[in-house]
């Protein structure tokens, strides 16, 4: 008996589906890596948090808890599910691995092998077999090589190379591209609303929520400048006009303590965006800008210098 292969051909909703998401979290990894996030933790708050709204659905359905159906709705090992759905929030925490980043300056700071006299960070020699920054990275970086890690230290200021060779520490605590804590957190609100949006359109035909979009496949680079801003006067001009209106739908204050079940969150967010370069073509290039620069191990046997 012969089955046929169309029967075979994969999920056209789940291919739909893959390459949404990806285009959701490839501006996250940007996002994870400029602010320390290594992949595992990433992994590990995915199946987190995914266990967590599954085992929520679940109970919603049928009325309690199971954690057969949530590790069928998750792929996930029952054993899994439950060692999660058992473990408190600040317990999953406190099992955040450390950035190799923060554990090289970290040790830089708290281990005798690599302090002065007064406990401050002593200056380094980049290489070397005793105390030198290369056997710190070894020590303390999970297996990175020393380079690297000193490319990446040097790439967000947190050390400076000075003569002879050695590098200096120069804060305890890595600051990823100048981020603040209040933009990040603009990144998850602003993000989720518009899934949210995006998601509750996808169950619902009644009532959808406005979602619309102009879009020119066509633009002049050479106009961004000017396109940016006059977009940024009218959405500006749009939002004043919403904040009016959604005024007018306040909850009239009340002497009590108003009821939280009468109210709900509300709005609309204007962006504007561009493919991804665009706005660098119309900027001159820096020639030579961030060249790494050669360093040398010197052999105690030749005397002959090796670049890295």
């Amino acid at each position: 008996m012969r089955i046929s292969t169309e029967s075979q051909s994969p999920d056209p909703l789940k291919e739909a589906a893959f390459t949404a998401l990806k285009r959701v979290v490839d501006p996250l990894i940007d996002v994870m890596f400029d602010t320390g996030i290594t992949v595992r933790e990433f992994s590990r708050m995915i199946r987190d948090t995914a266990v967590r709204s599954a085992a929520v659905r679940v109970a919603r359905e049928n009325g309690r808890s199971s954690y057969s159906r949530v590790a069928i709705i998750t792929g996930l090992s029952r054993a899994e599910v439950a060692r999660i759905l058992e473990m408190t929030e600040s317990s999953y925490g406190a099992r955040t691995e450390q950035h190799p980043v923060r554990r090289v300056l970290a040790a830089w700071h708290s281990n005798q092998r690599f302090l002065c006299a007064n406990g401050d960070p002593a200056v380094l020699p980049i290489f070397g077999r005793k105390r030198s920054f290369e056997q710190l990275v070894a020590a303390h970086s999970g297996g990175i090589p020393v380079r690297a890690m000193l490319d990446q230290l040097l790439q967000i200021n947190v050390v400076e190379i000075v003569s002879g060779q050695r590098v200096k520490a120069k804060t305890r605590v890595p600051i990823f591209k100048g981020m603040t804590r209040g933009a990040i957190a603009n990144v998850g609100e602003r993000a989720g609303d518009l899934l949210n949006t995006l998601k509750n359109n996808l169950y619902t035909t009644a009532s959808p929520l406005f979602e619309g979009t102009a879009l020119m496949c066509d633009v002049d680079v050479n106009v961004l400048p000017l396109l940016r801003r006059q977009m940024a006067e009218q959405g500006a001009t749009l939002i004043e006009g919403a904040s009016s209106l959604l005024g007018r739908f306040r909850v009239k204050s009340k002497r009590s303590a108003p009821n939280r079940l009468s109210q709900c969150r509300a709005g609309i967010t204007v962006y504007y965006f561009e493919d991804e370069g665009a706005g660098e073509l119309s900027k001159k290039s820096v020639a030579g800008k961030g060249r790494r620069k050669n360093l040398q191990r010197k052999s105690s046997k030749s005397r002959t210098a090796v670049k890295l």
